[in-house]
């Protein structure tokens, strides 16, 4: 899958920009906040339909501008794909494919198969479990339609059953057959998500250690550990049981909603114990292991996205990256550095042809 060209109309700091991309690798150079990121984000925005770095809709809007338009070309399996979205203040975005509306955004995710690794990935590392499960949901979805419509489901139930709760507590009465209603489709939803993560990490942990012992030159022992808890009972029985608990809280403290991925080097949290180069490579493995995961169930190679890849890691990891994606089968990759010196003498290295974009 290549990305042919691109175009963009009032999207960020841009007000009219297009690209023609080369077919291996493309990177985009120039000084920082001249809108590096922001073409990187356009591609990403085009697989996903929403912005990685700004989830605010309209604040991807350029100032002082009522809509913006992104308009991509792609060669999929030998067949032209074209993918537009467009968002006007006030209205609903809207993603058209081939000239075609989707109903559902949810349509969309996994067409446009795409990775991405940036500096606020390390939001994985910092944040609460919430934007690790994202990373989980986001990698399955890709190349699961029915996980993600559980997603959808377990969500939308999980906010009714906490809406419920909230009622009780405001109007002092409690209704034991209403609740079992959202317990057992909880239940249903959530045990379907689980079986799911759980083989989805089965499958993806020896990935990932693979990709770290080639990044790091076998240097360090690192792990994930998946943390659920349905890994202590059902989730119908473990709803039942604190039932009280939640009527006190007035939310859902048990379920899927709550697991987390822990991080660790040498047995010890990353987070706390490693250092910066090694909480980088880290999140470099995960995304690599991300991206051969993808490739794996789709058949396709993703788009890989290294925005400003080179800032914090010492040459001898930069140069691993460059041999990784050398060696072996990787498809279309976009490169966005501050240096346009630095970033041609590593792609160099590489013996594929490159187009460099001086913003």
């Amino acid at each position: 899958m290549i990305l042919k060209s691109l175009s963009l109309l009032n999207y960020k700091n841009f007000d009219s920009k297009s690209f023609t991309f080369n077919n291996k690798i493309n990177c985009i150079v120039g000084n920082n906040g001249i809108g590096k990121t922001n073409v990187l984000d356009a591609i990403y925005h085009l697989s996903f339909g929403k912005s990685y770095f700004n989830p605010v809709a309209t604040q991807n809007i350029k100032h002082g501008e009522d809509f913006f338009v992104i308009n991509g070309d792609y060669q999929k399996l030998d067949k032209v794909e074209k993918v537009i979205i467009s968002l006007k203040r006030g209205q609903k975005k809207v993603i058209k494919r081939n000239a075609k509306i989707y109903d559902k955004f949810s349509e969309h995710i996994g067409f446009l198969p795409l990775v991405i690794i940036s500096p606020a990935d390390r939001d994985l590392i910092t944040d609460g479990s919430d934007t690790r499960r994202k990373f989980i949901d986001s990698v399955i979805s890709q190349s699961d339609k029915s996980y993600l419509s559980n997603l959808i489901k377990y969500n939308k139930v999980l906010a009714q059953r906490n809406a419920l709760l909230k009622y009780f507590a405001l109007n002092h009465t409690y209704n034991n057959d209403t609740v079992d209603v959202y317990n057992t489709q909880l239940s249903d939803y959530g045990s379907e998500i689980f079986k799911k993560r759980s083989a989805f990490l089965e499958a993806f942990i020896p990935i990932f250690k693979m990709r770290y012992q080639a990044i790091s030159n076998g240097k360090e022992l690192v792990n994930l550990v998946y943390n659920s808890d349905l890994l202590e009972d059902k989730l119908d029985s473990l709803l039942r049981r604190v039932i009280n608990k939640d009527k006190a809280l007035q939310y859902t403290s048990v379920g899927i909603h709550k697991d987390d991925l822990q991080f660790n080097i040498e047995g010890h949290p990353i987070k706390k114990f490693g250092s910066q180069g090694q909480q980088k490579s880290f999140l470099i493995a995960l995304k690599l292991a991300q991206f051969d995961f993808i490739k794996e169930q789709s058949g396709v190679n993703p788009i890989l996205l290294l925005d400003d890849i080179f800032d914090k890691l010492d040459e001898q990891r930069v140069s691993q990256i460059i041999k990784l994606v050398n060696d072996e089968n990787f498809g279309q990759i976009f490169i966005s550095d501050t240096h346009a010196e630095r970033t041609e003498n590593a792609v160099k290295q590489v013996h594929q042809s490159y187009e460099i974009f001086k913003l």
